[in-house]
């Protein structure tokens, strides 16, 4: 087993070099859909939501019409669609010969409602910007898929938020993909640690005194700075930092320079607690467990064992996997070459079952 281990402990390290040198700028192309008179179930709407995206190759259609080869990509909480390009993602799937080919595929990546240069609080409103949960964020995804003219997905794939909105794709829109691959995140409501570090992150940004309702003249650093404490230790890789923290001093200049960069952020609004709050805040409704038995195409769902947010222990991920009809569930074991949470974004530890999926798949896309 340790020899097991090592072998692919060092396909993956080789894995990582070889991705981090394959990368070149990618051909782009970026948008912004609107969706007229949006209506959130709060019972708010907004005349005009602005959703941004962006996207790589070329929309392909069967004889009959339909969109062939529309891939989707969602990306998680604070993010935004641009993330997917770096190399460690973009590097080792979307060039030639790799599963997501963009000579192939066209690939979607939004900015989800509320998120990088879609419709958020910081636009404008602020605190008073419409309440939003992952149903609306779901439903604004929806509707730019229809406006670019796709009307059958070849896939759904998100992380960690996006891996939460996979889900609700596959049972509010059953029949508008050929599979789904869900990456770090867990099929139930968020509840015990994950729902605690999140209502401590908003608490801490509500309750600094400079929020002002929201209406802040400068950033609440207080709050925000409480919450990217939070943040650093739910996206932590404990073997990764060890290894590359191993003392105090280490440990402490490498926080000093985190929260230096997150400061800067803070000053020049690129970190806006407002936007911050939302997209905490959204995730309250969640709960795709209730019909996961309706979920009839292949799902390839990938979580990693030193994910701090969605520990293995729980035995969640494992149990209600079960109830998915054509689900398989693969945990990446942890080793100094992954990164927590956000192993998620690190495609060479699972490309393989990617592979798979598309293979799976297959009958769906060519029917």
């Amino acid at each position: 087993m340790r020899l097991a281990l090592l072998a692919f402990a060092t396909i993956i390290a080789a894995a990582v070099a070889a991705a981090q040198q394959n990368h070149s700028p990618l051909p782009t192309s970026e948008g912004d859909y609107i969706v007229h008179n949006f209506h959130f179930r709060s019972g708010e709407n907004l005349p005009e939501l602005r959703i941004h995206y962006t996207t790589l190759g070329t929309l392909t259609r069967d004889k009959n019409g339909r969109a062939g080869n529309a891939i989707l990509i969602l990306h998680g909480t604070g993010g935004t669609g641009h993330q997917f390009l770096s190399p460690q993602f973009a590097g080792v799937l979307f060039g030639p010969g790799q599963p997501l080919d963009i000579q192939r595929y066209f690939v979607i990546l939004p900015d989800g409602l509320g998120h990088g240069e879609s419709s958020k609080p910081s636009d404008g409103m602020r605190a008073h910007f419409p309440q939003y949960d992952y149903t609306d964020m779901v439903t604004a995804e929806h509707e730019l898929v229809k406006g670019l003219g796709v009307d059958r997905l070849r896939l759904v794939m998100g992380t960690s938020m996006g891996c939460m909105h996979s889900w609700m794709w596959a049972e509010i829109y059953p029949d508008e993909m050929d599979g789904l691959m869900p990456l770090a995140c867990l099929p139930v409501e968020i509840g015990g640690r994950n729902r605690i570090w999140r209502k401590m992150a908003m608490d801490a940004i509500r309750g600094d005194p400079e929020w002002k309702g929201g209406d802040y003249t400068s950033a609440p650093v207080v709050g925000l700075r409480s919450a990217m404490n939070l943040l650093v230790i739910a996206g932590s890789a404990p073997l990764a930092m060890q290894a590359a923290e191993p003392t105090r001093e280490a440990a402490d200049a490498w926080l000093a320079r985190y929260m230096d960069t997150r400061l800067q952020e803070f000053q020049n609004g690129t970190t806006d607690a407002n936007n911050l709050w939302y997209a905490l805040n959204a995730s309250r409704d969640y709960d795709p467990s209730r019909d996961l038995e309706k979920i009839t195409k292949p799902v390839m769902y990938v979580n990693s064992a030193d994910d701090f947010i969605n520990p293995p222990e729980l035995g969640i991920a494992q149990r209600e996997i079960q109830r998915v009809k054509r689900g398989k569930f693969v945990l990446i074991p942890a080793s100094a070459e992954t990164h927590g949470h956000g192993t998620h974004t690190w495609a060479v530890f699972w490309q393989r079952y990617l592979k798979d999926l598309l293979e799976e798949s297959e009958t769906g896309a060519t029917r």
